[in-house]
């Protein structure tokens, strides 16, 4: 089932399935609420599952012309979905940048949320290369200013695979079907506002470790078993050391990719129950 749920400057695509308590999935970087669908199916019998594409992504409009997306308004529009389908404090899982959101989330409304996992949030101020990251950054910026968006995805692509696995090649194994096509096509159509107006709060963004010591709601930091040394894995273990929690491994790398999809949602599972 798809509904819209309208939020300030926008209009949020919702998709919903199965029974159960609340389970909000948070995508991350230019992709949308297509990235959950086959867990959401996995988890149907166990949970509803709640995806929703972020404002100017896919089939969320924005109501103006595209403008920065602070990691806070992301959160609050997280909340508005939250607070649309939700009687009760629900399960949220976020990845990527969809973790980070998930943080700031439960930083500004933990009322919503009773467990977050936040899986490999790119957090790179917490680590000891920040700088390093910084520049990164500042790379991908810089050449999409001088030289387009898609040769800025490549610089970001290769920054994310940087130390481990390369997600595209396992990207490129999995069967193309018409649904995955017209998703990587949506997909592409982000990139524009992912790279220009997104990315750089994202990269930029530093949780707040005391309110997050503090909220009622559980926080799973959760890392890749096949993530390596890449830079989200590292963020992961430094959130979790930084709240003072273990550090939970779910298997597959980055968003779980190279692991078998049930296991993943099994994986998943356990975590959201852990408590």
């Amino acid at each position: 089932m798809s509904e819209t749920v309208k939020v300030p400057g926008a209009a949020l695509y919702v998709e919903t399935q199965g029974t159960g308590p609340v389970l909000l999935l948070i995508p991350g970087g230019p992709t949308d609420a297509g990235m959950f669908t086959d867990l959401s199916g996995r988890l149907a019998d166990r949970y509803t599952t709640v995806a929703y594409d972020p404002r100017g992504h896919s089939r969320s409009t924005l109501e103006g012309e595209p403008e920065d997306i602070p990691v806070a308004l992301h959160a609050d529009d997280a909340a508005a979905v939250l607070a649309a389908v939700a009687d009760e404090p629900a399960y949220v899982y976020g990845n990527s940048g969809g973790a980070t959101i998930g943080l700031e989330l439960v930083a500004r409304h933990p009322e919503l949320v009773r467990t977050l996992v936040s899986h490999e949030p790119p957090l790179m101020e917490l680590l000891p290369d920040a700088d390093h990251w910084r520049s990164v950054f500042r790379e991908i910026d810089e050449t999409y200013r001088t030289a387009g968006v898609f040769p800025a995805m490549g610089v970001f692509g290769s920054a994310v695979e940087e130390g481990g696995p390369k997600y595209s090649e396992q990207m490129d194994q999995a069967p193309s079907t018409p649904e995955s096509q017209e998703m990587m096509g949506r997909m592409t159509g982000n990139f524009e506002l992912f790279i220009a107006h997104e990315i750089q709060p994202i990269g930029a963004y530093q949780p707040d470790i005391d309110t997050l010591k503090k909220v009622p709601t559980r926080i799973v930091s959760a890392a890749g078993e096949d993530s390596a040394e890449q830079g989200a894995r590292r963020a992961a273990i430094a959130l979790a050391e930084r709240l003072g929690i273990d550090v939970t491994y779910l298997p597959g790398a980055h968003g779980g990719w190279g692991s078998d999809p049930q296991a993943f949602a099994d994986g998943l599972d356990k975590a959201l129950q852990a408590d």
